[in-house]
């Protein structure tokens, strides 16, 4: 029993990255229908700013859980304002293909200062240590993440559900044409909405950093589970994306332990599972 919740819990740690990547990915195609490939690689570069920010600027890693989101929000702002706003009226796969061109041209960059076995980054001190359970060590950095990104997931689906931003991005990804009519500029708003998603991949990668190598190709093997997640939650659905999030993160965990040789394919099969059963997801719908 030990094992196993120590595993569950191990599995909801990585379901907390899971979750916040997919979230932004959510809250990007829900209102511009983008299939954004590089957010993997902004997860990379919130781990950096958090880096550089502490090793050249002496800023400490609380400042950094709000100064390294805001900063990579802001370059993917001038990205879509350069690039994918060109795009918007073209097939999709045009989108897909830039954001994985610019995926690699950020890879390389930052492969080219750091090189491919990347850099250190400790937990802040506050955060050392361990929780004892009866038997179990649960260490207080990975608590703090656990419960820091389900604040987040929530406040998330707080505003675009409950608040009148979210309303107005709600209608905008319902029926543009119609919220055009009623005198609301959609154009205005999909900047700060993509800036937001960017910032969600962003603070994944700021709570990443201490707990894993900040390397240039970090977020690259996540980027293929994270859209089969969004795929199962249902695309676009706030709420399918963070519970499918932290579900999937329990089941690899539980499958990397009990039977290792299909821990990696889980969540594709679950994937193939669940459109067979429910093409929209879990969450979604085909309307």
């Amino acid at each position: 029993m030990e094992s196993l919740l120590l595993q569950v819990f191990n599995g909801l740690i990585n379901g907390a990255f899971f979750a916040l990547l997919s979230l932004g990915l959510a809250v990007i195609f829900g209102m511009l229908r983008v299939v954004n490939f590089m957010h993997g690689a902004l997860y990379m570069l919130g781990a950096f700013a958090t880096y550089l920010l502490g090793t050249s600027a002496g800023v400490s890693f609380w400042w950094a859980l709000l100064l390294a989101p805001l900063a990579v929000a802001g370059l993917g702002i001038v990205l879509e304002r350069l690039f994918l706003r060109r795009l918007y009226d073209v097939d999709p796969l045009y989108n897909l293909l830039l954001t994985f061109g610019l995926t690699l041209v950020l890879q390389d960059t930052m492969r080219l200062r750091f090189g491919i076995q990347g850099v250190p980054y400790g937990a802040p001190p506050l955060l050392k240590g361990a929780v004892v359970w009866g038997n179990l060590l649960f260490p207080t950095y990975r608590l703090f993440v656990l419960g820091f990104s389900v604040m987040i997931c929530l406040l998330t689906w707080w505003v675009i559900e409950r608040t009148r931003v979210g309303m107005i991005i709600r209608a905008a990804t319902e029926n543009p044409g119609l919220t055009r009519a009623l005198g609301i500029d959609v154009d205005r708003w999909v900047p700060p909405v993509f800036g937001f998603g960017v910032a969600l991949a962003a603070l994944a990668g700021v709570l990443a950093a201490p707990m894993r190598n900040v390397s240039p190709l970090m977020g690259a093997d996540l980027i293929v589970t994270t859209f089969a997640i969004v795929v199962i939650g249902g695309l676009g659905s706030i709420l399918g994306s963070v519970i499918t999030g932290f579900l999937v993160g329990v089941i690899v965990a539980l499958g990397a332990v009990y039977y290792p040789p299909v821990s990696n394919t889980l969540v594709f099969v679950l994937m193939a599972i669940i459109l067979l059963l429910r093409p929209a997801g879990l969450f979604g719908s085909l309307e």
